[in-house]
């Protein structure tokens, strides 16, 4: 039997290397949970939207991005000729929204799928795992296929009404998405505070003391691992924060301003220091964006409602 092995990311497949598996082999270098997504069937105007606001707004050189991103994925239109695709994923949300592109991307490019299966990947994991992993794939039934490619259209949708309704929908076999998506809403601005999850738990930890960068990183990836960002995402994180004057770096070590726990005890609003232009969260682009996150309700409310709440 052939397989098509779909991997998220370069470590894994280090990793399944070790492990002696045979097979084909396709990895996404993307984070499709960062930056602006497009809504579109064609592959050729995605990649190039995608393109353009990665290399505009995060400094990632456009033909770098076609040669490890773009052209390793084009990979996939061969893989109708496989007996099976097998997608190696985590929990996480940085995972499963590259997964949910995924099988959006095979349904739009092969004109027949072959059967597509789905491990499920640990975090902590060895090459000497991998056969073991594999003999426990799921198969992706027509129910799960159709789930994603619903999910991934939410996601690059202007709003994120759809995607909140599809976490709360059965999910079949793709058991970690309605957790992803939950932690994914949560990077919307609080109704009180107007600081995502994300930025509110740095500035909970650096409220306690200052910490050297990596040290915050380690606590993040600790308490928030749902997240699965790695360096570049958290860097970009800490540096919108520090440009909005709530967090300061001084010899190596990261503090909180009077500004950031001002913020922190809702006696100044953060997205009345911090620019949104060019910031989006999927297909929301969130200058323009009327969309909060009330922790109180656990969901997403109109800016208006959130203002009589």
């Amino acid at each position: 039997m052939s397989f098509m092995y779909v991997l998220n990311g370069d470590a894994t497949l280090s990793l399944l290397r070790q492990s002696k598996l045979r097979g084909g082999v396709v990895v996404c270098r993307e984070m499709m949970s960062e930056g602006k997504v497009k809504v579109t069937k064609d592959p050729a105007v995605f990649f190039e939207s995608r393109a353009k606001h990665l290399e505009f707004h995060y400094g990632i050189d456009k033909q770098t991005y076609y040669t490890n991103v773009v052209h390793e994925l084009e990979k996939l239109k061969n893989s109708g000729s496989f007996d099976e695709i097998v997608l190696w994923f985590e929990a996480d949300l940085f995972c499963q929204i590259n997964l949910l592109f995924l099988i959006h991307y095979l349904k739009t490019n092969l004109d027949t799928l072959p059967p597509i299966s789905l491990v499920d990947l640990p975090h902590h994991r060895e090459a000497a795992d991998f056969p073991k992993l594999l003999e426990q794939r799921v198969l992706l039934q027509p129910a799960d296929i159709q789930l994603a490619l619903d999910a991934w259209d939410a996601y690059c949708a202007n709003t994120p009404l759809a995607l909140e309704t599809i976490a709360h929908m059965p999910a079949g076999n793709l058991k970690n998405l309605p957790a992803a998506i939950h932690a994914h809403l949560e990077r919307f601005p609080d109704v009180t505070s107007g600081l995502s999850a994300l930025e509110k738990f740095f500035l909970q930890k650096l409220s306690l003391g200052r910490y050297r960068k990596y040290d915050l990183y380690i606590a993040f990836w600790d308490e928030l691992w749902i997240y699965g960002f790695g360096d570049f995402q958290l860097d970009l994180l800490l540096q919108r924060m520090q440009q909005a004057g709530v967090i300061e770096e001084d010899a190596q070590m990261i503090g909180i301003t009077s500004l950031g726990q001002e913020v922190l005890n809702n006696e100044e609003k953060y997205l009345d220091y911090v620019p949104l232009q060019h910031r989006w969260l999927g297909g929301v682009n969130m200058a323009r964006s009327s969309w909060w996150w009330d922790p109180g309700k656990d969901r997403i409310v109109k800016k208006e409602s959130a203002k009589t709440s």
